[in-house]
């Protein structure tokens, strides 16, 4: 074959691809096509591939178009671990809009988290492949909106209990041991019912809240969530959690933890005449209050009692039945001990400053009001007025420490109380209860999550009441999945991946927790021991939104383009190994 150039008096030459044939004894030319549309330089580089040659582009720019470019790797993370959790039939079992919007509000939570209207965008826009994975891309006759997002919320939260009774069929059962605690966020607006003024957890003055309890196993899975108006104190939340327990979740025997200001001694007596709970074991903590009436009935602060540990099982007529571990943390008691004196001299130099102000020649600061309210604004911030004797009179005032109370405090410096109820030493030992105690601590770790770190379900602008909830049960969702890959990815992240390890080192539950030598080794190094680069579980998802889908066509008329995927690195090929997901492919 070869190009024929047929000339024209009035128009540019044609050039035909041919190839010649012999009949006979003669040879004729069989044209197979024109290709006058190719450029001098196309022409030429045709020649040479119908010569045998090789023809290297001079550059990919001048070969291909480049028609889009969108990040894909992190969204087949995520997508990969939620088909792996069975979420979208946990959702429901029939494919349909509402559930794909439902599985994109919670990727989307994951990935990139903002109201529902930047998801949207996020969404129709395409700045990722979540939509055209979901099938919620844009399409001729299909307008998808933020509006779709809102009805796939009202369509989630009718499911919400069934969602959560399958979780809890999964992750808890008989015997089972879960964690409870009750957090808040702010909320912007007037409209919403839930929304009242409360105890504040975000630090937020002058803002409304809205108050939401968070159930989970002993490993701070999240299992169930519930959400009360912002004025709802923390006993209040326990009965609908029992209720769900023992109700829908079907169980009978279980231990509940949660804090000393959630099981408070009212409400352990209360659920204690209640038949339905008999199987239910209880784990709390003393509050300092009553802390100090055990030490002043019993004298258990002496230091002899912990000369070869530092935890001691105890009985008390003040808490009948009841099993109570006292725990003496010396590192705790020199932290507060610490504090303290910081705190005690600095509300002594603001006394001083005021004193000073009432003492001077020239405009002195006098007034027996005027002065109180001066040192509860400038001291009170402090809170160690109460160790101070204060004499305020209209023209000075005079203070000194109280000894007394500063000694009676610093006696209680390092001790806690746990106490449980209806957990027998063959269930849990002492040890045990301390440790299960302490896994409170992951909880609030959850709230963290959810709050600020990653989900960022704050603040909240819904107007009703049931889009607050669905949006509340969507975070607690997005958790549940990147709660999996995070423990999945340890290996890649700043977590401890044998925590078991560091777990067994520690010489008592009552010491810090400690992390393990690997944990350390990776904090150092800031390497993994494959010598890959540590992130956090935000800075891994932006190294694999780095794969992209790419579409190209070829610079030929008529040339279909197609899809291709970069080559992954070391680091992306092994977080996919680890989430034991599907590795992104053209």
């Amino acid at each position: 074959m070869y190009v024929d150039v047929v000339p024209d008096r009035k128009s540019p030459p044609a050039y035909l691809v041919r190839k010649s044939v012999r009949e006979g004894d003669k040879v004729k030319k069989v044209t197979l096509g024109n290709v006058s549309f190719l450029s001098p330089e196309q022409l030429q580089d045709f020649r040479q591939i119908l010569k045998g040659d090789h023809v290297a582009p001079a550059s990919f720019e001048d070969s291909f178009d480049i028609l889009s470019t969108t990040p894909h790797g992190h969204v087949a993370a995520d997508l990969g671990t939620i088909e792996k959790l069975k979420i979208p039939l946990l959702l429901g079992r029939e494919d349909c809009p509402e559930r794909r919007a439902a599985l994109a509000l919670i990727a989307g939570r994951i990935l990139s988290p903002g109201s529902k209207l930047a998801l949207n965008r996020h969404l129709v826009n395409e700045h990722s492949t979540l939509g055209s994975e979901l099938g919620l891309e844009p399409a001729p006759g299909v307008d998808f909106s933020e509006d779709d997002l809102y009805e796939s919320m009202r369509w989630l939260l009718e499911r919400q209990p069934r969602i959560e009774n399958s979780l809890a069929k999964r992750h808890l059962g008989e015997n089972a041991t879960v964690l409870y605690d009750l957090s808040s966020s702010y909320y912007e607006g007037e409209t919403c019912e839930l929304a009242k003024f409360g105890h504040n957890r975000d630090l937020k003055k002058g803002k409304k809240q809205i108050n939401y309890g968070l159930l989970t196993d002993v490993e701070g899975r999240p299992v169930k969530i519930d959400v009360y108006s912002g004025n709802t104190a923390d006993p209040n939340t326990v009965a609908d959690q029992l209720d769900t327990i023992t109700g829908a979740f079907g169980i009978e025997k279980a231990i509940f933890i949660g804090d000393r200001g959630m099981l408070t001694s009212k409400l352990l007596e209360e659920v204690a005449e209640d038949p339905r709970f008999e199987g239910f074991g209880w784990i709390t903590s003393l509050k300092s209050v009553q802390i100090r009436a055990l030490v002043e009935a019993q004298d258990i602060h002496q230091p002899e009692l912990f000369d070869e540990r530092n935890l001691v099982e105890i009985d008390s007529d003040l808490y009948p039945g009841e099993r109570l571990v006292v725990c003496r943390n010396p590192e705790l008691m020199r932290k507060r001990d610490h504090t303290r004196n910081d705190l005690l001299a600095a509300t002594e130099k603001q006394l001083e400053a005021i004193q000073s102000g009432t003492q001077r020649d020239r405009n002195p600061y006098h007034g027996k009001d005027k002065i109180a309210r001066r040192v509860e604004r400038e001291c009170g911030k402090y809170r160690m007025l109460k160790h101070f004797i204060l004499e305020i009179e209209e023209d000075g005032f005079a203070f000194r420490r109280d000894q007394e109370k500063i000694e009676n405090e610093a006696r209680l410096d390092g001790l806690y109380v746990i106490r449980s109820r209806n957990v027998s030493e063959a269930e849990m030992d002492a040890a045990g209860l301390v440790s299960n105690y302490k896994n409170l601590s992951k909880v609030e770790s959850s709230f963290r999550q959810i709050k600020t770190c990653s989900l960022k379900v704050r603040p909240i602008f819904h107007y009703e009441n049931d889009m607050v909830r669905a949006h509340i049960f969507i975070c607690m969702l997005a958790y549940y999945v990147q709660w999996e890959m995070e423990h999945k990815l340890a290996p890649l992240l700043f977590r401890d991946e044998e925590p078991e390890a560091a777990q067994a080192a520690r010489v008592s539950p009552v010491t810090e927790a400690c992390r393990s030598t690997s944990a350390k080794a990776k904090e150092i190094e800031k390497k993994t021991e494959e010598g890959l680069p540590v992130y956090s579980f935000r800075g891994l998802l932006e190294n694999l939104a780095g794969i992209t889908r790419v579409i190209c066509r070829p610079k030929i008329n008529g040339a279909e383009s197609f899809t291709k995927i970069p080559i992954l690195t070391k680091l992306q090929e092994r977080a996919f190994e680890l989430l034991n997901v599907a590795v992104p492919k053209m």
